[in-house]
């Protein structure tokens, strides 16, 4: 009788729990577009982020449907959530307010001839999403039409990827202690530690080097990035938990969907236009 053949050992799982090599690649060519957009033409950076909102929309309503049979208004919410973002260039909050209380009675009104049967719930949902993504992001856009708008938007975003690599290290390495085990069990106050380290040095440099600020400002402009980044990441990882789903799509190799880069930058993305608003105006 021949003998069985030997098992394949188990492969060992990364504690970076993704494919490593796959995500800095794809990290690498976003910075790069966002990069050649802000040196080049910096208004191009906002049809980047129309553009993300877009696919981040159609993702969030596909991973709805999918886990929950949730259907938003979706028409309401691309073209609404476009208006979102263009308006907030040339008349800031006030137009991006004005387009969002547009596409809410959009969505009112589309889903109305599918019946009764979750209406409520699927117009809840559509409400969220128009505020979550599109209102959320052209708080990113309003970042652009200043002077220092280059400046702003790389503040901005160095902070979020410097809270989020800061954080990756230092988890990867020394987590130990769970920040909040029933919602995301790889975050880890060692993990925070090295978010708000990273971050505030990020918004120090970035504060007195690209604008016209001071150090202080810098590191509560960091505090503020890395509270905001940390509570985006929690909160969309509570709404995978509830859609049972690990991430909201498969676009990026190596990070997920779109939503699954977004979940930082969409809620920082408010604090920042508040904060440097504040600080620079």
């Amino acid at each position: 009788m021949a003998s069985a053949e030997p098992a394949e050992p188990a492969k060992k799982t990364s504690r970076a729990g993704r494919n490593l090599p796959a995500a800095i690649g794809v990290g690498l060519l976003l910075g790069a577009a966002i990069l050649v957009s802000l040196l080049t033409v910096r208004y191009l950076f906002i049809g980047i982020i129309a553009a993300a909102i877009a696919v981040g929309t159609y993702e969030f309503a596909q991973a709805l449907q999918r886990a929950a049979k949730i259907r938003l208004a979706l028409v309401p919410l691309l073209v609404g959530g476009q208006a979102m973002i263009w308006l907030a260039w040339p008349f800031g909050y006030r137009g991006a307010l004005i387009a969002f209380a547009l596409t809410v009675l959009a969505c009112l009104l589309w889903r109305l001839p599918g019946g009764a049967d979750g209406y409520l719930r699927d117009i809840s949902a559509s409400v969220f999403t128009a505020a979550y993504l599109p209102l959320f992001g052209a708080f990113a856009a309003m970042l652009v039409p200043p002077a220092d708008g280059v400046g702003r938007v790389l503040a901005f975003l160095i902070g979020v990827v410097a809270s989020d690599t800061g954080g990756y290290i230092a988890g990867v390495l020394k987590g130990k202690h769970p920040m909040a085990p029933s919602i995301s069990p790889k975050k880890t106050w060692e993990g925070f530690s090295g978010s708000l380290v990273a971050g505030v040095v990020a918004g120090s440099l970035t504060m007195t080097l690209l604008l016209d600020g001071h150090v202080w400002q810098g590191v509560v402009f960091g505090i503020a990035i890395v509270l905001t980044a940390t509570l985006g990441d929690l909160v969309e990882s509570l709404m995978k938990r509830d859609l049972g789903i690990k991430d909201m799509g498969t676009l990026l190799p190596g990070h997920g969907g779109l939503m699954d880069r977004l979940d930082s930058l969409l809620p920082s993305a408010v604090v920042s236009f508040l904060l440097l608003s504040a600080f620079l105006n």
